[in-house]
């Protein structure tokens, strides 16, 4: 069964705790947070503070997706402010080894990911085996995009690279059907945005998401 990770950065930021309540009544999976510097992507989001303080006010399971550059940085600062899935870019490393290595010392599930225009082949020279890819089915930094089309050879790839012991996630431009497409490829992750808070019905939403009968 396919895990719905939706977006903060779709919810309403003025209510942070009030929404999170809702996600965990429609049984949202885990909790996505895009995390960005100004640098490696031109916006800036969540600070390691905010996951710190959001902690306290649920169980839902805590993934982060570092797009910063220098994320040796940022991982300890997220890793212990409560991230449970911490991913980072492998553009904006070449320790990217180590790193998995480092986010595995706090504990946590350690991810990678690359941009769209970036060869996915690049994921092959990884030496440590990380426990979740995150495949960006839009160009980084941006909402509401639409789906790269080629995502669901990506996830095929990725999960004959690493196999099944290996998460793949996908970000960006999913709604009913990109869902399908995906799950049909082998995702086991989505993070949606929109397709989550369209309409203020969670549950519905996820539901049809998984492709779960309403």
């Amino acid at each position: 069964m396919v895990l719905i990770a939706p977006s903060l950065l779709a919810a309403d930021s003025a209510n942070f705790e009030k929404e999170i309540s809702a996600l965990e009544d429609a049984h949202a999976d885990l909790l996505h947070f895009d995390v960005m510097d100004g640098h490696f992507v031109p916006n800036m989001t969540f600070g390691s503070h905010v996951l710190k303080q959001l902690k306290k006010c649920t169980k839902i399971p805590f993934d982060v997706h570092l797009m910063v550059n220098n994320p040796e940085k940022f991982i300890p600062w997220f890793a212990e402010a409560g991230a449970d899935y911490l991913t980072f870019h492998l553009e904006a490393t070449s320790h990217a080894d180590e790193l998995i290595d480092t986010i595995h010392q706090y504990g946590i599930k350690a991810g990678v990911t690359l941009k769209p225009s970036s060869d996915i082949k690049l994921l092959s020279q990884l030496k440590k085996i990380p426990d979740l890819v995150l495949i960006m089915s839009v160009e980084p930094g941006f909402g509401g995009q639409a789906f790269i089309s080629d995502t669901p050879q990506k996830i095929v790839m990725a999960k004959n690279m690493f196999g099944r012991n290996t998460l793949i996630e996908v970000d960006g431009g999913i709604n009913e059907q990109t869902a399908r497409l995906c799950i049909d490829a082998g995702a086991d992750i989505l993070v949606a945005g929109t397709a989550v808070f369209k309409n203020g019905n969670y549950c519905n939403n996820i539901k049809i998401l998984k492709g779960e009968k309403l």
